[in-house]
């Protein structure tokens, strides 16, 4: 991969890290309080609310460091090392938390009857959407090893 794309994708995960950290700190706490003020009967919902926004935003700030390692990785082209597959193994694991995340979260609001069909949906597609991208990954980290294997055949045979 060219250095120059290196970068830049690594100064996107800096922005992106960033604006998570920001949202983090001011977006969801003044969104959970605004929306504890508009509907009193659900403020018992607001720190349970924060907290898990908040683990959730950390799991995405997980996978972009890792994704920054690997890059990494690829640009000292060591890629193709055991290493990589530390990384690679903590994005599922933390795509997988993440879709966990979201489904406790629903249980809870739908426990609590402060749902809507339409939170419903958005919190299905979001479940759907974190196991597909982790499943992906897995694939990925198949295609990796393989490669790794394929490396090491061709350096014994040179």
């Amino acid at each position: 991969m060219q250095p120059r794309v290196t970068a830049v994708l690594k100064t996107l995960i800096a922005v992106m890290l960033l604006l998570l950290l920001a949202a983090q700190v001011w977006m969801i706490p003044g969104l959970a309080a605004a929306t504890a003020d508009r509907f009193p009967e659900f403020a018992n919902l607001e720190i349970p609310g924060i907290i898990a926004a908040v683990v959730f935003l950390i799991c995405v700030e997980v996978v972009l460091i890792c994704i920054w390692r690997l890059l990494s990785l690829v640009r000292t082209e060591r890629i193709f090392s055991s290493k990589a597959f530390i990384y690679v193994d903590v994005i599922i694991a933390t795509m997988i938390a993440a879709s966990l995340i979201i489904i406790i979260s629903n249980v809870v609001i739908l426990l609590a009857e402060a749902g809507s069909p339409s939170i419903l949906l958005v919190s299905v597609l979001g479940v759907v959407v974190g196991i597909a991208l982790a499943l992906l990954v897995v694939v990925l980290r198949g295609l990796l090893r393989k490669a790794l294997e394929l490396e090491q055949d061709m350096s014994e045979v040179v």
